[in-house]
């Protein structure tokens, strides 16, 4: 049935109520289910019944007519809605909730229904919708009304509250948005097509009217939600273009949730310079959240994980891609992590009992933000009530040990900010220990909310509920004395409510005030004047009660409000802590060190280790790693599979994890001033984006080439493969010499062109490594030893063995590798090839012919060996000078 067939006076006044509702969320927000609340289901009509029933796999029906067409209808129930969104939003569709306002029993005609909040994948609360240990975050982007290339970004993470904004080029958007857990996009219409190419294909945009970023508007907006008189106190006065993202950001999230967002309390104002810069391929190659194949682990983020709290996780991933580059900062949580560590005469680490305390901790956080939006449940508020009640113990083993440092005269210094702050609010608590049942109904409901004794109406509507069987019984016996029916009974069932049964037998001894209710096959039941109000009171007070919690439970919230602030600087601190206690546990369980974070440019890594492989195999081999002004690459040769890309990899962890403020895997570690870490680590296609293998190794190539700086750590493996030997010989030595020269980057520089070793005459400050191995017959033994020098082959026929090559074409390979090395040493030793004797070649140049012209001329291009064409560069060059 099409729009305009429903838009129709020839439908059954709910469908006019229905179509009425679902234009209204169509105009506003295109593609958006409708869950329409008839009972104890969620319907879905028409169009909408047939998407869910496609993407849910719930049974499409029909019933009834309207417009004399059959209705289609599919439904949820509406105890078990939350399953079916969360199934939705993972596929990145939106839902309007509508529920009915009305009252079932004074409405005439269709009860009154309203949508009350849309649910969309960037403005999740509810905490069965929510991945526990990662934000899902809505960004805002605005592009500058003079500028286009230069971006205002605003990202709110709605279940916490946290907003952030930040003004970039549109260059850097992607590196921007790659630390970010984005599930959804704000866009102005017109900008969409341009930065599309930046957004990840599965990630939801929508396309907001221009007008919704329009100045001066978005001031007045941004300055009412924080009830300033102007931006300048937030930081937002110089950044226009942010502040329009900020105002369209919280416009629609307030639209989505159905009220103000009272839990944004602030706005952080980041700068490009303030973290180490990780673009979207160094965090894929480093695996830092996600492996290479798409997995959760094995990571560096499942290595650390072992928080006690979801606050604690969520903490953990946003800290590992926002490694600060300012020292303090992590130089603090080193203090803090050896204090966590140290174990002062015989006593335990003290990282071990706040694990065990923090267990006790309720997503403090998230609660507090459906506090803050009146979404929250009866468990919410008791887990919140248990989590505060048990802050003193945590208190108590910080205040302990400290009294225990201040004996001797060395007092906690790093984690005293925590004994500061691990406080719970004390009217938040009181309120929360009065008001809450010990252990509350899940559903509200349900009622079993409220504490007895917290409001004397609901204690005597629950007393006559509690003293009904008493009465009843009492009333049973009465009746069998006044009537000399001795086996009369009282009873009640939810159909004809309470009654008196008597059996036929029995029927003559019934009194005058017995009112007939039911009559049965044996019997007949009665309900007397006595009965008929006690079960007026009874039912009435069932429902009374229910009610009178449901006020009683929104005065509780209301009454929270004022203590949301502090709620969220509480969750802060102990995530925070929790963070830190699961550094500790990494690194006494797997030996690692406090790294040294030095202003001198540089690193000095001794016996380091990759943090995730080292757990996974039974010996691993640690190695150095010495970078610095001096010594600024490292060319790396050997075989594969000799553990060249784990060298590097371990390299920049380290590095990173010396700024994110963790201990790391290694005897000792000393960092100087990072601004970036880039890899280029292997590569795949680009089908989506039209690009091959070699296209994105040369995009990434040049994003480092024209980024990197001194202060700069750059790991290259294996550059040139995706291209002949010639053009990929000539482009290594190139980017070698330009990382050198130019960028003068701390550099690992992995490759297989082992004419690349000859830069280390030209250049003191590269130095040849290689990764050793042992031939042994035809097979290879990896020592994964990290040795000074070239390497003197690649033993790439041994490796292919040991994949399962058939020998046959192993033995084929051997046989042709001979012949091409006969025929290299064969060039070298002909006239024609004799590169070398410039003066010669000066002399047979004819006269007005530059030699070196003479001599490009000479050469059979296709008949060099890669070593040979490298050597002709420096001879041509040679000549020019």
């Amino acid at each position: 049935m099409s729009t305009a067939d429903k838009n129709t006076a020839t439908h059954t006044p709910m469908m006019q109520q229905y179509l009425r509702i679902k234009d209204q969320v169509q105009r506003e927000h295109p593609n958006t289910l409708v869950f329409y609340r008839m009972g104890d289901f969620y319907e879905l009509f028409f169009e909408d019944a047939e998407r869910a029933a496609r993407l849910l796999g719930i049974t499409l029906t029909t019933r009834g007519q309207s417009a004399g067409q059959p209705i289609k209808m599919a439904g949820v129930p509406f105890h078990s809605m939350e399953q079916y969104l969360a199934k939705l939003i993972k596929q990145g569709e939106s839902v309007a909730i509508c529920e009915q306002i009305g009252d079932p029993a004074t409405s005439k005609g269709p009860v009154e229904r309203k949508v009350v909040r849309i649910v969309t994948p960037g403005t999740l609360t509810d905490s069965n919708l929510l991945p526990e240990k990662s934000d899902s975050l809505l960004l805002a982007l605005c592009p500058h009304a003079e500028q286009p290339t230069q971006l205002g970004l605003a990202w709110l993470n709605v279940a916490s509250g946290a907003l952030h904004v930040l003004e970039c080029g549109l260059e850097s958007l992607p590196t921007q948005l790659a630390r970010l857990n984005l599930a959804e996009v704000l866009v102005p219409d017109g900008l969409a097509a341009r930065i599309s190419q930046a957004l990840p294909a599965t990630l939801r945009c929508v396309r907001l009217p221009v007008w919704h970023y329009a100045q001066p508007a978005a001031n007045e907006q941004v300055a009412r939600h924080f009830a300033v008189q102007n931006l300048q106190g937030l930081g937002l006065d110089a950044l226009p273009t942010a502040v329009a993202a900020t105002a369209a950001l919280l416009r629609y999230a307030q639209e989505m949730q159905g009220q103000a967002l009272s839990h944004v309390q602030g706005v952080v104002v980041e700068d490009e310079s303030a973290f180490i810069t990780l673009d979207p391929a160094t965090r894929r190659n480093l695996e830092i959240t996600e492996t290479l194949r798409g997995t959760e682990s094995p990571t560096l983020y499942s290595l650390l994980d072992v928080c006690a709290t979801h606050m604690g996780s969520r903490r953990l991933r946003h800290w590992l891609h926002h490694p600060p580059r300012q020292q303090s900062v992590p130089q603090q949580r080193h203090a803090a992590v050896a204090e966590l560590l140290d174990t002062p005469q015989a006593l335990g680490p003290l990282y071990e009992p706040l694990r065990s305390e923090l267990r006790q901790q309720a997503d403090i956080e998230r609660i507090a933000t459906r506090i803050a939006l009146r979404q929250a449940r009866p468990r919410d508020l008791s887990g919140l009530r248990d989590s505060l009640h048990a802050l003193p113990d945590l208190q108590q083993i910080l205040a302990t040990r400290q009294a225990h440092y201040e004996n001797s005269g060395q007092p906690l210094e790093s984690l005293q900010p925590f004994m500061t702050h691990l406080h719970a609010p004390p009217a938040t608590l009181a309120l929360l220990q009065a008001a809450i049942a010990p252990e509350p109904s899940t559903n509200l409901r349900d009622g079993g909310v409220i504490a007895t004794g917290f409001d004397a109406e609901l204690d005597e509507l629950r007393a006559i509920q509690t003293n009904c069987g008493e009465f009843l019984l009492d009333l049973e016996t009465r009746e069998r004395t006044r009537t000399g029916i001795a086996n009369l009974r009282v009873e009640f069932n939810k159909v004809h409510g309470f009654y008196i049964e008597v059996t036929n037998g029995q029927a003559d001894k019934v009194p005058e005030d017995y009112r007939r209710r039911q009559t049965l096959k044996n019997a007949e039941r009665y309900i007397t004047p006595e009965l008929k109000t006690f079960e007026d009171k009874a039912l009435s007070a069932q429902d009374r009660a229910l009610a009178r919690e449901k006020y009683l439970f929104e005065q509780v919230l209301e009454q929270l409000q004022p203590h949301i602030g502090a709620l969220q600087q509480l969750a802060h601190c102990i995530a925070e802590l929790d963070v830190l206690c699961a550094f500790a546990e990494r690194a006494a369980r797997y030996n690692w060190v406090q790294p040294q974070l030095s202003p001198q440019l540089g690193l000095q890594i001794e016996a380091g280790r990759h943090p995730v492989v080292e757990p996974q195999i039974e010996n691993f081999i640690a190695n150095d790693c010495v970078l610095n002004p001096t010594r600024q690459m490292l060319l790396i040769t050997g075989p594969n599979m000799g553990g060249k890309s784990t060298y590097m990899r371990q390299t920049a962890l380290i590095a990173l994890l010396a700024y994110v403020g963790c201990f790391v895997p290694a005897q000792r570690a000393q960092i100087g001033p990072l601004d970036r870490i880039f890899t280029r680590i292997g590569a795949a296609d680009d089908l989506a984006g039209g690009r091959s293998t070699f296209m994105v190794e040369m995009t990434e190539a040049a994003l480092i080439l024209n980024s990197a700086t001194p202060n700069s750590l750059v790991l290259m493996d294996e550059i040139g493969r995706g291209t002949s030997t010639f053009d990929g010989l000539a482009l290594a030595w190139a980017i070698a010499r330009r990382l050198v020269e130019t960028n003068r980057s701390l550099t690992l520089f992995a490759t297989h062109y082992f004419e690349l070793t000859q830069l280390a005459e030209r250049y003191s400050q590269l130095a040849n490594v290689h990764l050793a191995a042992v031939e042994h017959g035809d097979s290879i033994v990896f020592l994964h030893s990290v040795q000074a020098g070239a390497a003197s082959q690649s033993y790439g026929l041994q490796v292919a063995k040991l994949a399962g090559v058939p020998g046959s074409v192993i033995r084929q390979a051997r046989q042709k590798l001979a012949e091409l090395e006969q025929l290299a040493q064969a060039q070298v030793q002909t006239p024609q090839f004799d590169l070398f004797n410039t003066a010669a070649a000066a002399q047979a140049a004819p006269a007005g012919e530059h030699p070196v012209l003479t001599q490009l001329a000479d050469l059979r291009l296709d008949e060099l060996s890669p070593k040979q064409a490298l050597d002709a560069l420096y001879e041509l060059r040679k000549l020019l000078a």
